[in-house]
């Protein structure tokens, strides 16, 4: 996924105003203005590191003049202790942007270490298997959160409401059963733009087969019978595993042979991986 420069520093901007506001009284008052040094990132746990940029450009819009160094590749598996990065310049700017820059570097990385346990989990089972995330993300962290997804080596699935028809439960009662709902949607998108039919039993799979959508997603569906929707289906429509699948159900899932599976904990629950920063100071 490419991000929208435009827009990412739009929001640096708005979350920088949020937390220094009219100014960051403590780096003010007690760090001399000519002192300069170098912060020292680096990773306390084993993880996925994903954000260099991002915390490279939280630094460039608190101080011009601080320089950032990754040490590390984006995307690189780290031991604890490595150190992924330095920026060297005024203390005062340094310790003014570490917060949202941590910020940033820790719940991207988090996000990037869970989906690779994810993705290993599922390729040692099945090669041709996505893992996908979900709308469930951070307001205002979307596109950020969906990065991190494919730099733990994830795919992303549809940006938001505007960008694909997901046909689910609520959608298919109101509109009065698949078929109409499959062909209302139809009717009023574009030819390029792809349909999703949420089915949860094998009932529903065949209704759904019927109208020939792009993709049926199997929600919450037992192993077993994902395996007979496989077989239903054979390859005419791409199948999605959705549904309180965590790591110790991975495999097994990726092994009834759907395409994708999709995965909400990937964004919505993930623990940050921990990292720091260590300031080294010097006179200018």
């Amino acid at each position: 996924m490419k991000m929208n420069e435009r827009l990412l520093d739009q929001q640096i901007e708005m979350w920088l105003q949020e937390d220094i506001g009219f100014g960051d009284v403590t780096g003010l008052s007690t760090v001399p203005e000519e002192l300069e040094g170098t912060g020292i990132l680096y990773a306390k746990q084993d993880g996925v590191i994903a954000g260099l940029d991002v915390a490279k450009r939280v630094f460039s819009f608190v101080d011009s003049g601080l320089v950032f160094s990754p040490k590390v590749e984006e995307g690189a598996f780290v031991e604890k202790g490595t150190v992924i990065a330095q920026v060297d310049g005024r203390v005062q700017s340094v310790l003014a942007g570490e917060r949202l820059a941590l910020n940033l570097l820790q719940r991207l990385s988090g996000i990037a270490t869970m989906t690779r346990k994810y993705v290993e989990k599922a390729r040692a089972v099945s090669e041709k298997v996505r893992i996908v995330d979900t709308r469930k993300t951070t307001p205002g962290l979307r596109m950020l959160e969906k990065y991190a997804v494919t730099v733990g080596g994830g795919h992303n699935h549809r940006l938001g409401l505007f960008d694909a028809v997901m046909i689910k439960d609520n959608h298919i009662k109101a509109a009065g059963g698949i078929s109409e709902a499959v062909s209302r949607a139809r009717a009023a998108i574009p030819h390029t733009m792809r349909i999703e039919v949420e089915v949860e039993t094998l009932e529903q799979l065949e209704q759904a087969i019927a109208c020939a959508p792009d993709i049926i997603m199997l929600d919450n569906m037992e192993p077993e019978t994902m395996e007979e929707a496989v077989k239903r289906v054979n390859g005419r429509i791409i199948l999605e595993a959705s549904g309180g699948i965590n790591l110790d159900t991975i495999e097994r899932i990726a092994a009834t042979g759907v395409d994708v599976i999709s995965v909400g904990s990937l964004t919505h629950s993930v623990s940050a991986l921990d990292i720091s920063l260590d300031l080294n100071q010097r006179k200018r």
